[in-house]
């Protein structure tokens, strides 16, 4: 193997293997870089539209349906993906997005600004059933909850580098230009690197063996994975979004601006930490261990709107966790779930439920908390016991004989 493209054809299985494990590790330094890149704009844009003349209105707008659109269009370019097999072209398409991050600092209009922001949700939504299913094939060789962990850590510890490598600038500099033109060399980086990835594995589905019988289902979804999605829908309707919750605990005095951010800096350390504990936890015991998504789940709310510092404290690294097993095991599960043929299509399905799901979860605690904390805690609580109901049907379906729907 001494060119840089490698034939997955003729490859023995430990070969195969560490292949596998070489594609994880790049991706995750894809996203790593694509996270220092876009994750610092997510965490400033809100100021820097009002810097630019947008209204507070504008800016909660134009987030909304930058967040709608991200997960809302994954549907569409998971079934595109699907059907043209063009993985690596909608991966790059939408990584190649990301570059409208750095082109902030060369606009001085909110209108711009906000068309550039939208642009690179979008590219999201394009890249991610893509991205994930490429990695898909190459966890069938590492172990689907050990791969995606690993893909998650080096995501993670890149939006954790990101916002902070930004403040240091801005405190430096106070200039939002020269902290959006220092962005360009992760962004071009995160390219080269993508690029890197494509020419060493050309054709990432001969990673993995046609093993399960929903390959042989052809293009019909199996049964389980109805039962699948109505688990995520539930289960993420009633995870507390970390805006709601900072707005109680800066409304009551708990934190300050300064010190939630350094919070949710928390919060994405945890993640990074525990995706290697899940996944490896998912390897060993299956689906089964997703039921500690709802049960983990339940306590935030809980916790998180009462008058205590330290249980506040604790309801952030609760909710690292729970974001934790959302970026791998939920992921790993539909590869283990559904056959190739289908793959792309599912991880889009999945993406737009999940990003509906938020939807629900932010409007619904957002009212609720203006009006009852009780009725906050109830809707909680309802929307995590329909998620246990999901996760049993969904395992008598998992474990029952093969059922496409």
């Amino acid at each position: 193997m001494k060119s840089t493209t490698t034939s997955t054809t003729t490859l023995s299985d430990a070969q195969r293997q560490r292949l596998s494990w070489q594609l994880i590790v790049i991706l995750g330094l894809v996203s790593a870089l694509g996270d220092v890149t876009y994750e610092t704009a997510r965490g400033v844009a809100g100021p820097y539209l009002l810097y630019l003349g947008a209204s507070a209105a504008i800016v909660g707008t134009v987030s909304g349906l930058g967040e709608f659109l991200g997960y809302a269009l994954r549907l569409v370019s998971g079934y595109l993906a699907e059907r043209t097999r063009a993985y690596w072209a909608a991966t790059f398409l939408g990584y190649g997005l990301i570059l409208c991050i750095p082109l902030l600092a060369f606009v001085n209009r909110w209108e711009l600004a906000a068309a550039l922001l939208i642009l690179e949700r979008i590219g999201k939504a394009i890249r991610s059933p893509a991205r994930d299913t490429i990695l898909s094939h190459a966890t069938a060789q590492t172990g689907r909850g050990r791969g995606f962990a690993l893909h998650e850590f080096l995501d993670q510890l890149g939006g954790v580098a990101g916002p902070l490598l930004f403040g240091l600038v801005f405190a430096v500099r106070q200039s939002y230009r020269d902290g959006f033109n220092l962005l360009w060399i992760p962004a071009l980086l995160m390219l080269a690197t993508l690029a890197f990835a494509r020419l060493r594995v050309p054709t990432p589905e001969r990673l993995e063996k046609d093993t399960r019988a929903a390959d042989a289902a052809g293009t019909r979804l199996p049964r389980a994975f109805t039962f699948y999605a109505l688990f995520t829908l539930f289960s993420v309707a009633g995870f507390a979004t970390f805006a709601v919750l900072s707005y109680h605990w800066n409304a009551r005095g708990l934190f300050s601006p300064n010190q939630i951010a350094y919070l949710y800096a928390l919060t994405m350390g945890v993640d990074a930490i525990a995706a290697l504990g899940i996944g490896r936890i998912y390897d060993r015991i299956g689906l089964k261990g997703m039921v500690l998504i709802p049960l983990l789940t339940l306590p935030i709310p809980f916790l998180g709107f009462s008058q205590s510092i330290p249980l506040a404290l604790f309801s952030a690294v609760l909710w690292g966790m729970v974001m934790s097993a959302h970026e791998t095991v939920m992921r790993a599960a539909i590869a283990d779930m559904v056959g190739k043929a289908r793959r792309a299509s599912a991880y889009g399905i999945f993406n737009t439920l999940y990003g509906a799901a938020w939807f629900v979860s932010g409007a619904s605690m957002g009212f609720l908390y203006e009006r009852s904390l009780s009725a906050l805690l109830l809707f909680v609580t309802l929307t995590e016991i329909l998620a246990l109901v999901m996760f049993g049907l969904l395992r008598r379906a998992y474990t029952s004989p093969e059922v496409a729907v």
